[in-house]
């Protein structure tokens, strides 16, 4: 009898100090927390780097709303801008790198260059995101075959965990990340698709190889 009272107890006092404790955490606490889920479901085990990211909070956003150039902001005006970040660009043939920004708002993603909207991805016609199982920051955005879409985005992020997070919450398809091993396919565009390599060496680099294919190392 007395050990089923102290199991009681104990079930009741961890009861309340869970409830203490999560009565207590602020609003921006609670994001961050509910962030660091999804990204364990995406990437725990999967993808190299993961443990080190756990220790580093997410930023609501790494640029912010006035950063973005005027015509940006009148182009996507009555949406709400969620999240910012610098990325880099590879384009889909010749895989030539631009510096360019990702802008996510509540209904769709955009790749924007200075003050032009280089391309636009509907949350709703969102068919996935790929990351390599390896250290890179490289992230692509599949959209699908239709004539309003030039092909997949790849890009290149400082923050890929805090960035894919963002992006696969906002377009509520956590499903839909994939953290690939070894290559993967993209689409161009025409019907056309395009391969990425991932490979291990000495430092980090970007390229089109011989083959025609992008490699990351």
């Amino acid at each position: 009898f007395l050990m089923q009272t102290s199991e009681m107890l104990r079930k009741i006092c961890i009861r309340n100090l869970v409830r203490k404790y999560c009565r207590g955490l602020t609003a921006e606490r609670k994001v961050q927390l509910q962030q660091k889920v999804v990204t364990s479901a995406v990437f725990s085990g999967k993808k190299e780097g993961y443990l080190e990211s756990l220790s580093q909070p997410f930023l609501e956003t790494r640029l912010k709303e006035n950063d973005l150039n005027p015509k940006v902001l009148q182009l996507i005006r009555g949406e709400i801008i969620k999240y910012v970040t610098p990325v880099i660009k590879y384009d889909r043939n010749g895989f030539k790198a631009r510096e360019r920004l990702l802008v996510l708002t509540q209904s769709s993603a955009y790749v924007v260059e200075m003050a032009k909207i280089k391309q636009k991805i509907e949350y709703a016609t969102l068919k996935g995101i790929s990351t390599s199982n390896l250290s890179d920051g490289i992230m692509v955005i599949h959209v699908p075959e239709d004539n309003k879409q030039k092909g997949d985005v790849i890009l290149q992020c400082e923050h890929v965990f805090e960035t894919v997070t963002k992006l696969c919450m906002l377009a509520n398809k956590q499903s839909l990340v994939k953290v690939v091993k070894g290559s993967l396919r993209f689409r161009v565009g025409s019907g056309k698709e395009g391969t990425m390599v991932f490979t291990v060496g000495p430092e980090p680099q970007v390229f089109k190889d011989k083959t025609g294919q992008l490699t990351v190392v």
